[in-house]
């Protein structure tokens, strides 16, 4: 089975899953949450018949302007503000409880302007030194890689093969916070880290494969060797995959509600585990191949 030979398929599949994404970022952007914007998140179980615009205009009776109002359950509403203090959270309460007979307060959490700014700035250089340390490692890792390739092939190709894998997650994000108003915050960033991680270890498993064939069989075309190094790890890697994925499915139905921040922590891990998987095996090998052929050329 030659599966170099279907590269500009694996290409414009990865094409075709990113697109949409793409597409809800720049007219949506991100759903971020108080981690990275700063203000209050308030969870309320209110009595009587409760909806949007009655939460809205309760939260406006308290003199606080409400961002977002958000139904998670039955009778229960996530109500997201600018930083309240004391006396804008009582008055709150009281305004609900006036509308709607009884409020109960679930949560309430809050995040000042200086650290979500603080936390935005961290998560994004999180990323990028991560990025970062995986080139200058498998570079250094395959430093004695026989020729054509070279050592810094594989590493800015796996690069390649994780920006695929980020854009996924993020676009589907995007999507969800959009139509179902799904949030992004620090938990996510933690998932995206988890994500580039499980990705690069399967690419690592398929790179080490190609060195140790390239070794052995020094004369050998680069692509077959490419695709017998693939075929070899293949099941491998789905097996590994699989296992994470059904173990993550089962966290998934039995993590809670679908309003928790820990659903969508799995969620997150779920997307993009199943991504970096098709990466690993669809996107960096024949990206190295690609290369390879065109400096051939």
């Amino acid at each position: 089975m030659n599966l170099m030979r279907l590269k500009w398929l694996w290409f414009g599949v990865s094409g075709l899953v990113i697109l949409p994404g793409l597409i809800s970022l720049a007219l949506y952007g991100l759903n971020f949450g108080i981690d990275f914007t700063g203000g209050a998140i308030v969870e309320e179980r209110l009595g009587g018949l409760p909806t949007d615009e009655g939460v809205k205009s309760a939260v406006s009776a308290a003199g606080i302007t409400a961002i977002s109002v958000t139904q998670s359950s039955d009778n229960v509403y996530v109500i997201r503000t600018k930083e309240m203090t004391r006396d804008q959270e009582n008055k709150l309460q009281v305004a609900l409880s006036d509308k709607f007979g009884s409020a109960e307060r679930l949560s309430l959490d809050e995040v000042g302007p200086t650290i979500s700014s603080e936390v935005l700035r961290n998560a994004l250089l999180a990323l990028v030194l991560a990025s970062l340390f995986i080139v200058l490692y498998i570079a250094w890792s395959f430093r004695s890689v026989p020729k054509p390739a070279n050592s810094w092939q594989f590493g800015l190709t796996a690069i390649a093969a994780l920006l695929h894998d980020v854009l996924v997650v993020v676009g589907v994000f995007s999507i969800l916070g959009h139509f179902l108003h799904v949030e992004v915050d620090s938990l996510f960033v933690t998932a995206l880290l988890t994500v580039i991680g499980f990705s690069v270890h399967d690419t690592i498993v398929v790179f080490d494969r190609i060195r140790e064939n390239l070794r052995r069989s020094p004369d050998a075309d680069f692509t077959e060797i490419a695709n017998s190094s693939l075929l070899q790890t293949l099941v491998r890697s789905l097996s590994t995959s699989l296992t994470v994925v059904l173990t993550l499915t089962a966290v998934l139905l039995l993590v809670g509600p679908i309003s928790s921040k820990l659903y969508w922590f799995v969620v997150a891990l779920l997307v993009g585990i199943i991504s970096g998987t098709y990466s690993s095996i669809f996107n960096a090998t024949p990206l190295l191949v690609l290369w390879q052929e065109r400096l051939r050329k």
